[in-house]
């Protein structure tokens, strides 16, 4: 027989033999299991823990996020939920809006049942409330679209505290409406009994208008108020589910604290115009009585120098000491020659709107106008302005190097005044802010680089 060479045999098994073949396996299967075990406890990408529970069955191990812990897993849908609560409320609450518009509003004026002066008495700045609240479910709805074609299943990328603050604008005209409900509701009152056409009116719409879900105007007209107060409530359930390294946990908190002292101040002064209703009380802290003293400061100034509340930026607040020097001498004596007051400043800057939308407003338009206002500190329950608001258009602002805890504005042809903060950090950026703004308005300054110690020898009008 002729020996075949071994070259040409062809091997049949691995070629490494059975013991070899045998410990291969056995550390294949210790790697596996190996892997198995660290793909059980990796870490959470939410809380960073290391409990992820070994899932046998593969279909629950689908629905669930594999890089998430069952404790993380079920905040990421309450978080979900709750998001998703807070946008289809807000268009429940629109709709009801809608409802007072079109069912009432409308065919009342259509059918002459009503003055405009009745009419506005009852609805109020209802047509206010219905703008506002089309363009915040704009953006709440734009930013649910974009999540989800991106992705984002759970709504992480949504951020409500981020998207509410910047319509914080709408608390004020919730605040209007809330402050009218009681006359409101008197004057329907008054009016159903005197007018037969009216009460039929609103007894047929009640009951055979399927839109209303058999419920009387006086219903609709509450949902402003119902839903001013649930903001609380509702930014509180997605605080819960939120983890503190969410980028918009601070917003969200910030949002909250915005609006409960918006309702406490509508109490407040519903208890001063002397109605016996509140809305939902919140407990009281310093930080929120603070803010609520801020709101009642902003409204006298708006009040005072009649700006449209959607062009006027609130650049600083806060308190701060005036004095008034007898005479230009008073650098060289120092300050402590002078009497200073304590009183409460506002820096107001009209800005021309650049865009419509209400995200966009952040950038900044051509200031129109800047004033400082002087409000004295709270004396029997209301503020008292000091004078007449100060425009920067008609001041020059400076600062001494040997005052530098203080600084100087000049109205000119009139008044000077000296200001100073308790911290002199803080002091430096009241000047530098005021500074800013003053520089841009006066076609005068301009000219002459808003220079301190200039001379004007024509007259100047005052605006």
């Amino acid at each position: 027989a002729t020996r075949t060479k071994t070259a040409d045999v062809e091997r049949a098994d691995s070629g490494i033999g059975q013991m070899p073949a045998r410990k291969w396996r056995n550390r294949a299967s210790e790697t596996l299991s190996s892997l198995q075990a660290w793909e059980a406890h990796r870490p959470c990408t939410d809380c960073g823990e290391r409990d992820l529970p070994v899932e046998t069955d593969v279909q629950n191990c689908n629905q669930r996020r594999a890089d998430l812990c069952e404790k993380c897993h079920k905040r990421r849908t309450e978080r979900k939920e709750s998001v998703l609560e807070f946008v289809n409320t807000e268009a429940s609450y629109g709709e009801d809006l809608r409802i007072i518009k079109e069912e009432f509003y409308l065919p009342m004026q259509a059918a002459g049942l009503l003055s405009q002066e009745q009419l506005q008495g009852i609805f109020s700045n209802i047509q206010e409330l219905i703008d506002l609240n089309e363009n915040f479910l704009e953006i709440l709805q734009e930013e649910i679209d974009q999540a989800f074609d991106q992705g984002d299943v759970d709504l992480m990328t949504v951020c409500i505290g981020e998207i509410f603050l910047e319509f914080v604008n709408m608390l004020p005209a919730f605040q209007t409406y809330c402050l009218q409900q009681s006359s409101s509701v008197n004057m329907l009152n008054a009016l159903e009994k005197e007018k037969e056409l009216l009460r039929i009116f609103l007894n047929v719409s009640q009951n055979d208008n399927t839109a209303l879900r058999r419920m009387n105007l006086r219903s609709f007209l509450m949902a402003p108020l119902q839903r001013v107060t649930k903001y609380p409530l509702l930014l509180s359930r997605i605080i819960k589910a939120t983890t503190e390294y969410h980028p918009d946990h601070g917003s969200l908190r910030e949002a909250k604290s915005r609006i409960e002292s918006h309702l406490e101040h509508i109490n407040m002064k519903t208890k001063q115009e002397g109605n016996t209703w509140t809305l939902r009380s919140f407990r009281q802290d310093s930080k929120k009585k603070r803010e609520v003293i801020n709101i009642e400061m902003r409204e006298t100034a708006l009040k005072t120098v009649g700006w449209l509340r959607e062009e006027t930026r609130f650049v600083m607040e806060g308190s701060l000491q005036l004095a008034q020097p007898p005479d230009g001498q008073w650098v060289k004596k120092g300050s402590k020659t002078l009497k200073f007051q304590n009183m409460q400043v506002l820096l107001l800057v009209n800005m021309k709107r650049v865009s419509e939308s209400s995200l966009e407003s952040a950038e900044p338009g051509p200031v129109k106008d800047a004033v400082l206002v002087l409000i004295r500190d709270k004396n029997n329950g209301k503020f008292h302005l000091l004078r007449e608001p100060l425009r920067l258009s008609n001041c020059i602002v400076s600062t001494d190097p040997d005052c530098d805890d203080t600084f100087e504005l000049i109205e000119i042809r009139r008044e000077a005044f000296v200001f100073r903060d308790s911290d002199r950090a803080r002091t430096h950026h009241w000047f530098r802010q005021i500074r800013r703004y003053s520089r841009e308005l006066g076609s005068w300054k301009k000219r002459r680089n808003a220079l301190p110690n200039i001379m004007i020898s024509t007259p100047h009008t005052r605006p």
